[in-house]
């Protein structure tokens, strides 16, 4: 399943259970693919600027080449989150494959950060009927989103329409932590909260806005 800028309806209804919306109507922004030399630090100095809480729904084998940067995201007081072990499609894989994908993932932050994981995204947004008893195996919730910026199509102006036309106060966002956003993402953020200042909304922590 994949969506353009945000979910149907009938999906949520249907995974009444995976988490949409934020449940304080303040807005959650959230990083998938991370971490990655080519964005994350660019990502953590506007968050620390602007004093915003994150989820970086990471995967597995960048934070095995990349345990520094993984320190500062929670060092920065940000969520690090479940987005498999090597981005796999999860709704593509036996289901054997898709925990080993998961659990694997959970031990490393474990083991090498002494972190309990307690969100995941599925990489692309894809999952099937097998996911939900996936999570409730490894005690996951699973985060979706409502606004998708579409920042690693690389292009400003695309996300610039996303936040004007999508940006609600209960909106949690999907930006990327990798090579394809990285061009554009500290502009892509600063519009952002920029934009939803504006508005009079406000960005909620990751574990009031995912209750």
């Amino acid at each position: 399943m994949i969506f353009k800028y945000h979910p149907p309806v009938l999906i949520q209804k249907l995974f009444g259970n995976f988490i949409w919306i934020t449940s304080n109507n303040k807005i959650l922004l959230t990083f998938d693919d991370g971490p990655t030399e080519a964005a994350t630090l660019k990502i953590l100095s506007i968050l620390k600027t602007n004093k915003i809480k994150s989820v970086f729904f990471c995967i597995g084998n960048n934070i095995k080449q990349h345990p520094e940067l993984t320190r500062k995201i929670l060092e920065g007081g940000h969520t690090i989150a479940n987005h498999t072990m090597s981005h796999k499609l999860i709704n593509k894989i036996s289901r054997e494959e898709a925990v080993n994908e998961l659990k694997s993932f959970n031990d490393l932050m474990k083991e090498k950060f002494n972190y309990q994981v307690k969100y995941f995204r599925p990489p692309h947004g894809r999952f099937n009927l097998k996911t939900n008893n996936i999570l409730n195996e490894l005690n996951l919730k699973c985060v979706m989103w409502s606004l998708l910026s579409y920042d690693f199509e690389n292009k400003i102006e695309k996300v610039k329409y996303a936040i004007d036309k999508f940006l609600k106060e209960n909106s949690i966002i999907v930006f990327h932590d990798n090579t394809k956003s990285s061009e554009i993402i500290e502009e892509a953020l600063n519009y952002t909260i920029n934009n939803a200042i504006r508005k009079g909304y406000q960005f909620g922590e990751p574990e009031d806005c995912l209750k």
